[in-house]
């Protein structure tokens, strides 16, 4: 398991997928995928649907996460405090410059990465991205409609779930509420969705995750000036029916950098990567290898 030291001491790992060249040429250098959650294990993203065929793929266990360390200072699992974990790895292996990927909460990582790193980075993946560090709301209606596919319609869980969507977008949340959502982040709630969220739960470290953005993490104004500054290639993937970043939360991000694409997945939710892997490997492995 190769391993790296973050400028704390902390003892961080990370996955090689496809490839361990690690040589800064062309497509054959590795893209840097931050996990989401906020806090889980990266072996969620696994190989990304086939990705790691088209690009090979590094996937950082974020501190207190799959095989690397559980810091000293717990404070240190705010997301800007990360960033430098990031820095640590790309000078670890030998990159002047890194594609990096973030998903879900690590797109927050991400972006506040290139707030502060902006030269070190080439080509950016936004997939189904948090929003809170470029500080961008999602409107409760806005997640309704992306939970109101016609697919999902006549599925015997949605009353339940819908009426628990309606009680947090309403700011009624409660954690039965929150539970019951979940089949909102799938494509199709099917008995391998139910699965990967049982697995999500127990690899996500929850007591970082509830400091990860914590007060102070994000600096919107900033990084929204980074943004508008990044004149390197952009691509947003967004699942149509993903009520967590709902298609017009990712055509706003999208629009905050000056040369950004969006890709929309239809039939998809929060993992497009498991909804249609092979266009996921295909829209994504075009865009960090052309």
């Amino acid at each position: 398991m190769p391993t790296f030291t973050a400028p704390d001491g902390t003892e961080l790992a990370y996955h090689f997928s496809g490839s361990d060249s690690g040589s800064d040429s062309g497509s054959g250098s590795p893209l840097l995928c931050l996990p989401g959650g906020p806090l889980q294990d990266s072996a969620y993203l696994g190989d990304l649907g086939g990705l790691a065929a088209r690009r090979p793929l590094v996937r950082l266990d974020l501190r207190g996460t799959g095989a690397s360390a559980t810091p000293a200072d717990p404070a240190s699992y705010r997301c800007d405090r990360l960033v430098e974990d990031v820095e640590a790895l790309r000078a670890h292996l030998g990159l002047d410059t890194v594609d990096v990927l973030g998903h879900s909460a690590g797109a927050n990582l991400a972006a506040l990465y290139v707030t502060r790193h902006a030269a070190r980075v080439g080509r950016l993946v936004l997939v189904t991205p948090g929003a809170a560090a470029p500080g961008l709301d999602t409107s409760g209606e806005e997640r309704l409609a992306a939970a109101r596919q016609p697919w999902r319609a006549a599925e015997p869980w949605f009353p339940e779930a819908y009426a628990a969507l309606q009680e947090l977008a309403a700011g009624r949340g409660s954690a039965a509420a929150f539970a019951a959502i979940a089949p909102f982040f799938h494509g199709t709630w099917d008995a391998a969705a139910r699965e990967r969220h049982a697995a999500d739960d127990r690899q996500r470290n929850a007591a970082g995750a509830a400091l990860y953005g914590g007060e102070g993490a994000y600096e919107p104004e900033a990084t929204r000036a980074a943004f508008a500054a990044f004149d390197r290639p952009v691509l947003v993937v967004a699942g149509e029916g993903d009520a967590n970043t709902p298609v017009p939360t990712a055509t706003a991000y999208a629009g905050l950098f000056p040369k950004a694409e969006l890709a929309v997945l239809a039939g998809a939710g929060h993992f497009p990567w498991h909804d249609d892997p092979e266009w996921f490997a295909e829209t994504v492995g075009a865009f960090v290898t052309a």
